[in-house]
């Protein structure tokens, strides 16, 4: 049942993937003792802390690296999601709306996406500005519409919430069979949140 869920829906963890992160972990660690100015190696660190929610630890990397990294918006956007993970708010939106300085599309508009999440519950008017950029720039993807819903969630508007949940679904019925697979997990979370 568990391979059955994880091929076609994808809701449950991987119990695979957080093997594979320790091991590149290692490796990636191996790599700074043989030459400890590999600023590759020190980005692709931060970036697994940050997939393993160890987000001190990935801050404190991507320090360690602003003077080489100062012109990169995937750079910004990793430390400013430290930061907002971390509670530091106005730090995190400083480095977010630095990355989309540089670039406006950085991770597809992730920035947007985490900046509403954080103002949900504290400004709702600055929340719903980011969470309409990043709609523009997700308008055919699944999982923002449901990440937007969510967010809508948050900040009590359920109205909003439904509308964003239906949209998802919405688009799930007009994708192409080789992207339904990838986005099936989004339109189902959605069908359980609007039954």
């Amino acid at each position: 049942l568990y391979a059955l869920e994880r091929r076609f829906l994808g809701l449950t963890p991987s119990l695979v993937r957080p093997f594979r992160r320790r091991s590149a972990i290692a490796k990636q660690n191996r790599q700074l003792q043989l030459n400890p100015h590999d600023v590759s190696a020190k980005t692709e660190l931060a970036r697994l802390y940050i997939e393993g929610r160890k987000y001190a630890e990935a801050k404190e990397i991507l320090l360690g690296i602003e003077t080489q990294m100062e012109h990169s918006a995937e750079y910004w956007s990793d430390l400013g999601l430290c930061e907002l993970a971390l509670g530091r708010t106005d730090e995190g939106e400083r480095s977010m709306l630095r990355a989309l300085e540089i670039s406006p599309r950085v991770k597809y508009g992730l920035p947007y996406l985490r900046l509403g999440e954080a103002y949900a519950r504290s400004d709702a008017e600055k929340a719903l500005a980011y969470l309409r950029q990043f709609q523009e720039i997700h308008s055919s993807s699944c999982e923002a519409y449901y990440r937007l819903g969510s967010v809508y969630e948050k900040m009590g508007k359920m109205e909003e919430a439904r509308q964003s949940y239906r949209e998802c679904r919405a688009i799930y019925r007009t994708l192409p069979r080789y992207m339904k697979r990838r986005e099936r997990k989004w339109a189902f979370r959605s069908y359980l949140k609007t039954r």
